[in-house]
């Protein structure tokens, strides 16, 4: 089915920050399957825990006992603001299972006339039928109609459109803390915390979307820690499985109140190879200095992207972004930068905004920097002469 308009490129193979073809060709991975490969291609201690658990016992249905699966929901809860976690394939699923909960929390609780959620624009969050609708854009929703109804949307960091929305049948606030599909753009940490206050003057439960901007790639575990807040419901999906599809919908008790069994489910999620895969990424991000060194290599990589943008300001126009979740906006059109950086080699991805998406590994050093920004001044060069 033609749903992607693919390049002629098929890697064979990966290693660290970089992807192989079959002819040995090198490419250095600033995309990592869109934030997916948080650490690189064919990470030993990844690769050594899917052999081990293939050798044991795939799949089993969520009927049973997963020894594994409750470990990763143990680790997550200790690490983060939730009490339960739901495990599922990816981030749309994640992002169905919280607008679920939070309909049936509002029924739970005496309040069924509340089901609507309030968005930002130019939002993703997804591509079923629901998530489609949440995230709002007319690329996403155009001949998928009609929408599925109950969501709103406000301009991103717009506190006073938040409030001015809010009606009797408002049931929570979703937000993406760091915008990525959109273009790069981070909720301030002003926002943040004003989200959480009209959550709690409201009665609404406040859900944030850190499918992309979670698992360390905002510098911190989670970007809401960085504005000294908590959500009530989170999904996470991306960089949780480090290449293997996983995705998971975190809660409070209080949220989750409505969700019991047979309230949801999944065929798939959590299973045993999942989670062998899922534990042995947080066995990584969780070790101590891990994330200190990730916040420090953005700090370096933004830099020397400043740098660069002062360089070429014909073809650049700004850095965004936070940790290792960074976007260049163009001044050329961002597409014609993408490919041409492809051709010299470096894999990165579009946004909206015609911002290129920067989506390093997380274990990128000083070396793959200066590699990155080698590919990027020549591309800059090249498309300034004219020989784009």
């Amino acid at each position: 089915m033609p749903n992607y308009n693919r390049c002629a490129i098929a890697f064979e193979r990966g290693e660290g920050a970089h992807a192989f073809t079959a002819d040995g060709t090198r490419y250095l991975d600033f995309m990592a399957g869109i934030a997916v490969n948080c650490l690189g291609h064919a990470h030993p201690h990844l690769v050594e825990a899917l052999k081990r658990q293939g050798e044991k016992i795939w799949h089993c249905s969520n009927i049973f006992q997963i020894p594994d699966q409750e470990r990763m929901a143990e680790r997550l809860v200790a690490a983060t603001f939730a009490d339960t976690a739901f495990f599922c394939n990816s981030g749309a699923e994640a992002v169905e299972c919280g607008i679920k909960m939070i309909r049936k929390y509002h029924d739970e609780t005496g309040n069924p006339d509340k089901f609507r959620i309030i968005c930002a624009t130019e939002s993703f969050h997804g591509r079923t039928l629901t998530t489609i609708a949440a995230g709002g854009q007319d690329k996403l929703t155009d001949g998928f109609g009609p929408d599925v109804e109950g969501f709103d949307h406000v301009a991103f960091n717009n506190l006073n459109e938040m409030r001015a929305t809010i009606t009797d049948e408002t049931a929570a606030i979703l937000i993406e803390p760091i915008q990525g599909e959109g273009g790069i753009t981070p909720a301030t940490i002003d926002y943040m915390r004003g989200l959480r206050a009209v959550a709690d003057e409201f009665g609404l439960l406040l859900m944030l979307d850190e499918i992309q901007c979670g698992m360390g790639r905002s510098g911190s575990f989670f970007y809401y820690e960085q504005a000294g807040i908590a959500p009530d419901i989170m999904a996470v999906a991306k960089g949780i499985g480090g290449g293997f599809p996983v995705g998971a919908c975190l809660a409070t008790e209080a949220a989750a109140v409505g969700m019991r069994p047979g309230a949801h489910g999944s065929t798939y999620g959590g299973n045993p190879l999942a989670m062998a895969v899922a534990n042995a990424v947080l066995d990584i991000v969780l070790e101590p200095g891990f994330l200190d060194r990730v916040g420090q290599t953005s700090k370096r990589l933004h830099r020397r992207l400043e740098e660069l943008v002062a360089d070429h300001p014909k073809v650049f126009e700004e850095v965004r972004g936070v940790g290792l979740m960074l976007g260049l906006k163009c001044v050329v059109p961002s597409a014609d930068v993408v490919a041409r950086l492809r051709d010299n080699k470096m894999l990165t991805v579009g946004a909206g905004a015609n911002v290129v998406r920067l989506l390093p590994p997380l274990i990128i050093d000083d070396s793959h920097i200066d590699e990155a920004i080698a590919i990027l001044d020549l591309t800059a060069r090249q498309l300034e002469s004219g020989d784009g």
